[in-house]
């Protein structure tokens, strides 16, 4: 089994309109930093992306950053993290953080927090990783993409041999256990009351 060591952040580089997106970012941050693992996420300093990434070195843990040449000004790179890299493009910003990460979770977000989500649930519904994704379900967020998958299966364009790996997590305080789960808990205790989803991998 592999071991949970390092974790991919994808979220919005805006707030958005619920102060809950906010304070799950901020608890996200700590609860990755408590775990003792490794944050890897997009560099910026705004938004949600800002606030996992100050939240988690706030609470002690690593962060690395990966933001490509084009973003360095318009998302203002946070400062005082662990390791920044400077990537030409977003394709080569996406390649490190999947190398870095060992496994994946979707805060709130816009098209971009999207695409990179479903892009890792894509390469796994074809077999190039087992890495986990996570869709963090807050206040309902990712509520319309769950009914768009099911639409998918049920019209035919998701069968049983080709189905999309992901998991659900509707409290912010699950998410960690539930990536501990799929991986096999290393040395962390597994609550069955999160695994309804647990199956998908």
């Amino acid at each position: 089994m592999a071991k949970l060591e390092s974790v991919c952040v994808y979220c919005g580089s805006s707030f958005g309109t619920d102060a809950a997106y906010e304070a799950a970012a901020t608890r996200l941050g700590q609860l990755i930093a408590g775990e003792g693992l490794r944050l890897v996420y997009g560099g910026g300093a705004v938004g949600l992306m800002g606030t996992v990434a100050g939240s988690a070195k706030e609470a002690g843990g690593e962060v690395t950053g990966i933001i490509p040449h084009f973003l360095e000004e318009r998302e203002k790179m946070l400062e005082g993290i662990d390791e920044l890299i400077v990537t030409r493009d977003m394709h080569e910003r996406k390649q490190l953080m999947f190398q870095k990460a060992d496994a994946f979770i979707a805060l709130p977000g816009g098209i971009g927090t999207l695409e990179e989500a479903v892009e890792m649930m894509t390469w796994a519904q074809l077999g190039q990783h087992r890495k986990p994704v996570v869709l963090a379900d807050v206040n309902g967020f990712w509520s319309p993409l769950l009914e768009l998958l099911d639409h998918m299966r049920s019209q035919g364009f998701i069968r049983p041999e080709t189905e999309v790996p992901y998991l659900v997590a509707k409290r912010i305080d699950d998410v960690i256990p539930l990536l501990q789960k799929t991986l096999g808990c290393g040395d962390a205790p597994c609550s069955e009351d999160i695994l309804e989803t647990v199956n998908r991998f």
